[in-house]
């Protein structure tokens, strides 16, 4: 099950209020914030660990995937666009 990130009700962005261990059911409560890399959709997900997997290679992802280099580059700038803007 993928964790949700998105309110189904308003589609406002989720915050972590509650965590559980399974082993000592010790209970955690707050009012956290996602990591960053969980409030990307799982298409930004998968090329940001394609990219990692391809040892940072932007050639080697776009040959894998069929795609030219500026596509693959385009996808990468706007990546760090949305990044930058969900950082600050």
């Amino acid at each position: 099950m993928k964790l949700p990130i998105v309110c189904p009700s308003c589609e406002n962005s989720l915050r972590v209020s509650q965590m559980k261990c399974e082993q000592c059911t010790t209970e955690v409560n707050g009012n956290y914030d996602l990591p960053l890399y969980l409030k990307l959709n799982r298409e930004e997900q998968d090329f940001i660990l394609e990219f990692f997997l391809s040892s940072g290679s932007i050639k080697e992802m776009a040959k894998q995937a069929g795609n030219s280099y500026p596509t693959m580059r385009n996808k990468m700038d706007d990546l760090i666009e949305k990044i930058k803007n969900l950082k600050f």
